[in-house]
């Protein structure tokens, strides 16, 4: 037995189960690839979505989530009143005041009432379908006309230039920060993005661990210091090490400030200036989080925060809770910036980059089809 077991082939044989033992368990404690990168579509004068967003399924998503808006809020109202009453002179009387009477604003009213009286002069609005077709024109040319003014954001290309992204996302507590940066992180993440994330809001004993939760689902990695530390030097420091360690990524969370207090709005300033000594081109975006069921409340939020940061995109969330989807309208049209996503749901891919012919298309097909029917009749 002893010369069996010091025989060449045995211990040949020996060595190479040793090597095929070590070979399997360094395999098995590998980290997993990051997933392939999905196909990316593109649409004019939106956000590049990560995956296609035009299938049947991703309309009736968006839909879905615009539900209230249609049947009860200011869509509900124009479809009514276009439905009973012949194209004259009382019928601008009441579209006025549905118009201005919802959460739209009213610049974006007067300019929908506008665009509404000037087609009619021109005698092209000859039924209820037509006002509303006009209207839904008129709605697209606001979201284009904002998008236009902006460079889009194309988060597949995120990354390439070989340092990080920096996104600065603002907002008033409540409307859906750390959510949306958690979805934001989940989306790049599967993009084959590394991403970290920089827990800027130290103000709030729980903003930290939720986004350490947010963290851990969407694969990224977190910066954070002790509650009540300087919030820029917390995002001064997730910067610095998104540069050092080679992240694709890195989006910085910040307390929830009321709008109407100066002094956050001066530090909220402050933390722009820190974040330019530590990436000098940054932040590349700045997201203004806002609330969707707060209505017209979002367009005076969305003004004065534009008025202490230069704000570049616009996340409008709770869309599917609220009957006010048209404040999306107003906050285009009063500020000039984009709706970059829009949020109507809970999940992931709930977070849906904004396209200005799919949420048209969303928000008025429905009420113009019905028109139609009963102009037919």
């Amino acid at each position: 037995m002893t010369d069996l077991l010091h025989s060449p082939l045995v211990l040949a044989a020996l060595a190479v189960a040793v090597v095929l033992v070590v070979v399997v368990v360094l395999l098995g404690r590998r980290k997993p690839a990051l997933p392939p990168r999905p196909a990316v579509e593109e649409s004019p004068g939106s956000a590049v979505a990560l995956a296609p967003s035009a299938s049947g399924v991703a309309q009736s998503a968006l839909g879905a989530g615009l539900q209230r808006t249609r049947s009860t809020g200011f869509i509900a109202r124009l479809g009514s009143l276009v439905s009973r009453k012949t194209i004259d002179d009382q019928l601008l009387v009441e579209l006025e005041e549905v118009l201005f009477t919802a959460d739209i604003g009213a610049r974006t009213a007067e300019r929908l009432l506008g665009r509404v009286k000037e087609r009619l002069a021109r005698k092209e609005l000859a039924n209820g379908a037509a006002v509303l077709q006009a209207l839904k024109e008129e709605a697209r040319a606001i979201f284009v006309a904002a998008a236009e003014k902006s460079t889009p954001l194309d988060l597949a290309r995120v990354g390439e230039r070989g340092k990080p992204f920096v996104l600065l996302t603002i907002g008033v507590n409540g409307a859906g920060k750390t959510t949306t940066i958690g979805k934001l992180g989940a989306k790049w993440r599967d993009a084959g993005k590394r991403v970290l994330f920089a827990a800027g809001d130290t103000f709030r004993a729980a903003a930290a661990e939720q986004l350490a939760v947010w963290a851990e689902r969407a694969g990224a990695d977190l910066v954070r210091g002790k509650e009540g530390a300087d919030p820029s030097a917390v995002i001064f420091d997730g910067i610095r090490r998104g540069l050092a360690d080679g992240h694709d990524v890195v989006i910085a969370d910040t307390a929830g400030r009321l709008q109407t207090k100066t002094e956050l709005m001066q530090e909220l300033q402050k933390v722009r200036r820190v974040i330019q000594k530590a990436m000098p081109d940054a932040p590349h975006e700045t997201l203004l989080v806002l609330d969707a069921t707060n209505g017209q409340n979002a367009i005076s939020q969305a003004t004065l925060f534009k008025e202490a940061v230069q704000v570049t995109g616009i996340v409008l969330t709770k869309l599917d809770g609220t009957a006010k989807g048209g404040v999306i309208l107003g906050i285009c049209e009063e500020l000039g910036v984009p709706v970059r996503f829009v949020g109507i749901g809970e999940q992931v891919d709930d977070l849906r980059a904004f396209d200005p012919d799919e949420f048209v298309n969303a928000l008025f097909d429905e009420a113009i089809q019905e028109a139609s029917r009963t102009d037919a009749a």
